[in-house]
């Protein structure tokens, strides 16, 4: 299986953060993982807070452990919370179950990594990295 390549997370990366300027959102810091959950590449804009590296990782890291976008990790924490609470726990409280955490599928349509974004609101975040990964030649699932 092919993996997210540096040349491809630092497009994603790029895209993503010029689609969040271009829409005049607040400074948005993104992260890349690969599809073992490793970070691939990541950025945080002058003025984004410095802890924003963590939720971003948080969003892409429960995507891509659970095979799950951010929007279905919300529905699944609103409807049954003890179930998300019981990843938390695997995960070291690891996952941030919000939009903005995007996986990302090859042509094939197999889960190659995901994107986090933080930094605005969670549907802005979701359409700024699903601008990047498209720009990257890749697949968004939100």
């Amino acid at each position: 299986m092919a993996g997210i390549s540096l040349d491809q997370a630092r497009t994603i990366i790029r895209a993503a953060l010029e689609s969040g300027g271009g829409l005049n959102l607040k400074p948005l810091s993104v992260v890349v993982l690969d599809a073992g959950g490793h970070v691939q590449a990541f950025e945080r804009e002058d003025g984004a807070a410095p802890g924003r590296f963590a939720i971003a990782h948080g969003k892409a890291y429960g995507a891509v452990m659970l095979g799950m976008a951010g929007t279905a990790q919300m529905a699944r924490a609103e409807s049954q919370s003890y179930f998300m609470a019981a990843v938390n726990g695997v995960y070291g409280g690891q996952v941030v179950p919000v939009p903005g955490g995007v996986l990302v599928r090859d042509s094939s349509g197999d889960v190659i990594g995901a994107v986090g974004v933080t930094g605005d609101t969670s549907d802005n975040d979701a359409a700024a990295a699903v601008t990047g990964i498209e720009a990257a030649g890749l697949h968004g699932e939100i």
